[in-house]
This record gives C-alpha cells, sequence and structure tokens, in this order.
C-alpha cells in the first residue's frame, strides 16, 4: 500500500506537540510492515546541520492559491525502511519563528498558508507519479485534502482508487477563517455551506475533512466518546454523530527502542522491569541537572508538556504551595503562555531545591526527566491521548492524571484492592487533583507497593507494533468506501 501521511510537524524538524512524535513513529511502524509511506510535511527553518541531511529533489511544484500560483522546493530524507519524509520549501510561508505563530499569536495568513501545504502534497503526488491509495490527514491543517480529492482532483487519473483518512488529535483546533478567504480554496461557493465547509459564518477545515473523509479517527476511545456531546465536540459534535459510522479509535504508541530504559544512552544509568533499582541513579542525576535538593527523601515529580490551561496548568499554578505541602520536589519542562513562564520562574526563586523550571522543550532532557522522576503529574482538562503518561510509565515512573480521554484509557487506576499504573481523579478542581497526588504519596511511602505500580506500568504494551496494523485495517476501510463513494 502507498500511503501519504500528511502533517506540518514531524520530529525532529519541527515540534509542537506529541504529533510530531506520531508522525516519525507510526510511518515506520508502517514500512516495517511492508508498505510504503511518504510522510509530506512543511519545510520549516532548521539549524545548518539539519539542513545538510536533506536532498534537494529537481522538482518544482506550482501551487495555485486563488489567482496566484506558488512555487515550492520540495526536499527529501530517508527515514527508515519504506519511509521518506518529503518537505515543502516555501521560504515567505514557511521560513518563520514558529509553525503556527509567534508570540502575538497566530499567524494572520494561516488560510493561505495550509490551503497552500494542502494543495501542495496533492500536487507532490501528481507530479512524482505516485498512484496513491490513502492519503492520510492529520487535524486542521489538512483538513481540504479530502474535498480536493473530491473535486479539484477527482479526474486525476493517479487518484482513480485513492481514498482518504483523517486523524483527530485535537478537536479543540479547527482552523477557523473568515469567508472572505474562500477563494484561495479554489472551490466553488457552493462548498460554502453547513453541509460541507461553512461553520457559523466561517470556514472551518477541520470540519471539512470531517464531511469528506472516507474514515475518521481518533487516537484514544473515552475520547471517541467524549467529541460526540456538546460538552467535548467543540461544536462539531453533531457532524461527528451524523458520520459516526466512519469513526473509529487507534490510541497513539511509542517508539519501544527510542523509548527503552534498557539501552538508552541518554540516562546516568540504564535499568529495566526486571531490575529497576539503577532509576535511583537517574533520579540523583535529575535532581543534579534541576538544581533540587539530592536524597530528600520526598517524591520528585515531573510536569512535562505545553503550559497551557487545557493541560491542566491552571490547577498546577493554585496548587503549587500545597503540592510542596504533600511533600513533592517538582521538576517542569514545557513552552506555552507567558504568564505560566512568568509565575514558575517566580516560584522556582522563592523555593530553591523543591522546584526547577526548564522553559522550551529538549528531547533528550524528556528522556533523562522520565528516568529521573518518581511521578507524572498530568492534570489536562482533556487529552486526546497524550504519549507523556505512556513514556513515564515505560521509564517507570508512575503518572497522577485526570480521568479524561487517553489519560483514561491508558492509566489503569491504583487501590490496594485492584493494583494499577497510576493515579486518577475525575472532577477538574484542586481538591481532586490533590487528593490523587496524597494517594500516590501514600503509596510512595510503601516500597514494596510503589515497585509493583512501576513495575506494572513497564510492563504494559503501547508499541506502534501493536497500532500500526489497526490503521491498515482503516485503511482498508476507507479504500472500500470510497470505491462505494464512485459507484455513486
Amino acid at each position: 500500500m502507498l500511503i501519504l501521511y500528511l502533517t506540518p510537524e514531524v520530529w525532529p524538524y519541527k515540534r509542537v506537540g506529541g504529533l510530531a512524535e506520531v508522525a516519525r513513529e507510526l510511518p515506520l511502524a508502517l514500512g516495517a510492515l511492508g508498505h510504503t509511506v511518504a510522510v509530506v510535511t512543511t519545510k520549516p527553518r532548521l539549524d545548518a546541520q539539519m539542513e545538510a541531511g536533506l536532498q534537494r529533489l529537481d522538482v518544482t511544484l506550482e501551487v495555485p492559491v486563488s489567482w496566484k500560483r506558488h512555487q515550492a522546493q520540495v526536499f527529501s530524507q530517508a527515514s527508515g525502511p519504506g519511509v521518506t519524509n518529503y518537505l515543502i520549501g516555501h521560504e515567505h510561508l514557511f521560513d518563520r519563528e514558529g509553525l503556527y505563530g509567534n508570540a502575538f499569536g497566530d499567524y494572520e495568513d494561516n488560510a493561505e498558508r495550509f490551503i497552500f501545504y494542502s494543495r501542495a502534497c496533492l500536487e507532490l503526488a501528481r507530479v512524482m507519479g505516485w498512484p496513491v491509495d490513502v492519503f492520510h490527514a492529520n487535524d486542521w491543517t489538512t483538513g481540504l485534502v479530502p474535498v480536493y480529492l473530491q473535486s479539484i482532483y477527482a479526474q486525476e487519473p493517479l487518484f482513480a482508487k485513492t481514498a482518504s483518512v483523517m486523524t483527530i488529535h485535537n478537536l479543540g483546533k479547527q482552523g477557523l477563517f473568515w469567508h472572505y478567504d474562500m477563494p484561495l480554496t479554489g472551490l466553488g461557493w457552493e462548498y460554502f455551506t453547513p453541509e460541507a465547509m461553512e461553520f457559523y459564518g466561517q470556514i472551518n477545515f477541520l470540519k471539512t475533512g470531517l464531511v469528506f473523509a472516507d474514515m475518521i479517527s481518533t487516537v484514544s476511545q473515552r475520547y471517541a466518546e467524549e467529541i460526540l456531546t456538546p460538552e467535548m465536540g467543540f461544536g462539531l459534535d453533531g457532524v461527528l454523530r451524523k458520520r459516526r459510522d466512519r469513526l473509529t479509535t487507534v490510541i497513539n504508541g511509542l517508539d519501544y527502542e527510542a523509548w527503552n530504559p534498557a539501552r538508552d544512552p541518554r540516562l546516568a544509568a540504564n535499568y529495566s522491569v526486571d531490575n529497576p533499582d539503577p532509576k535511583a541513579v537517574c533520579r540523583q542525576e535529575l535532581a543534579r541537572l534541576f538544581h533540587l535538593e539530592q536524597d530528600s527523601g520526598r517524591p520528585l515529580t515531573a510536569v512535562v508538556g505545553r503550559l497551557v490551561d487545557r493541560k491542566g496548568l491552571d490547577l498546577i499554578s493554585a496548587a503549587m504551595e500545597q503540592l510542596f505541602d504533600l511533600g513533592l520536589d517538582l521538576v517542569v519542562m514545557g513552552f506555552g503562555e507567558d504568564h505560566y513562564h512568568a509565575r514558575l520562574k517566580e516560584l522556582e526563586r522563592l523555593h530553591p531545591g523543591r522546584l526547577g523550571v526548564h522553559v522550551g522543550y529538549e528531547m533528550d532532557l524528556a528522556h533523562r526527566i522520565m528516568a529521573g522522576a518518581d511521578m507524572l503529574l498530568m492534570p489536562s482538562r482533556y487529552e486526546p491521548c497524550g504519549l507523556h503518561q505512556m513514556q513515564a510509565m515505560r521509564y517507570g515512573t508512575v503518572p497522577v492524571v485526570r480521568a479524561t480521554g487517553g489519560l483514561d484509557d491508558t492509566v489503569l487506576n491504583h487501590h490496594a484492592a485492584r493494583p494499577g499504573t497510576g493515579f486518577k481523579f475525575e472532577p477538574y478542581d484542586v481538591p481532586a487533583m490533590l487528593e490523587a497526588v496524597q494517594k500516590a504519596v501514600a503509596a510512595f511511602k510503601n516500597h514494596q507497593e510503589w515497585r509493583g505500580i512501576m513495575q506494572r506500568g513497564m510492563s504494559q504494551d503501547f508499541s506502534w507494533q501493536a497500532a500500526a496494523p489497526l490503521y491498515v485495517d482503516i485503511y482498508q476501510k476507507a479504500q472500500n468506501y470510497a470505491a462505494q463513494r464512485r459507484r455513486g
């Protein structure tokens, strides 16, 4: 099967969230199954070393956006067996500080940028002569690809048997733009209707993908149920309920070679589920890196990810003093809203030896944090899947999470009568979070109980080897639906 996997963020070129790791690891797992995968992404601003690893193809894409025709360069780099990354280069549109925006907000020309990118993905396949089996679109930035396949590119011979799959990683981000941008799409106004692209007077890129895709997937069963409700559907629950027969789920996976505490070269000591004791060396190293008190006997707790409200930073920020009172030391790594950066840095100054903060995201440091921490605190308001809790369990770090989306699906709540892999709470408030943390601290003080929780987490299988075949099934269903659609 020839699969075009479409997303503007792919590790190691650009990372905003966990989608970047998924966009690297899932294609590699599909390639290992014998499929051919072209990962088509944007070419962001890169350092000299990364630029040197790219090959400039002797191809120039002519991409129409309204009355203009943008020229795009194409760069490639092999990723693994059967997998090649293709980077769409356009200096004016993508050589920027951020992928979606900067410190002042989203870029004002995002409609044009991602209309161009969606069309460029299709033009690349056409120019390269690829008879694509499936276009796998991810989130709003690629939401126009399914409608293009059924309109402007419907008569393209290369796409005569092509299907589309739309994966929702975050329904809260939809790509909403004013209706005056409609001519940029190249589509007629007959598509600007409530049954197609229109959403309360605006163009909605994600809605478009959900309406026109042959199959829709999301990244946990709990999240699939949540987004069918008005409370969590962000206005698209009706669209999703109407297409419920096309909605399916696959929990995201991990690259179990890259995330392997027994062989991870970044760690101060390697350890395994059968021999977890060297993790203590990693803990000491993490405390040293963040200038925390070593050998305190207190559980070292990590917060990793975007520093924004939906990740629970409002709860953590409000409860920081109480978390210290419960006996936690904390390390925080992430990037997000400026007021959280400032608040955390001030708390770090006020609590030397108890709190360490790194504003930004570094993959090497992420591995060291997961290896060195005792707990991971992840109180998300909503979480479609989440990768950090799976990384934590792989490294014997016990997650304390809110029971939402993929956090609920992947973490088994620990009780004395029913041993689990972590601790969960339901209400989105500070008292519920603190109660779960208190239970975790109590378990931490019982060495045997804590060791059991660690080892059960390390024994879970969240590998892409388990998840990738499920995507192949989705692709095959999408092809069947596409064939039915063409027959009328």
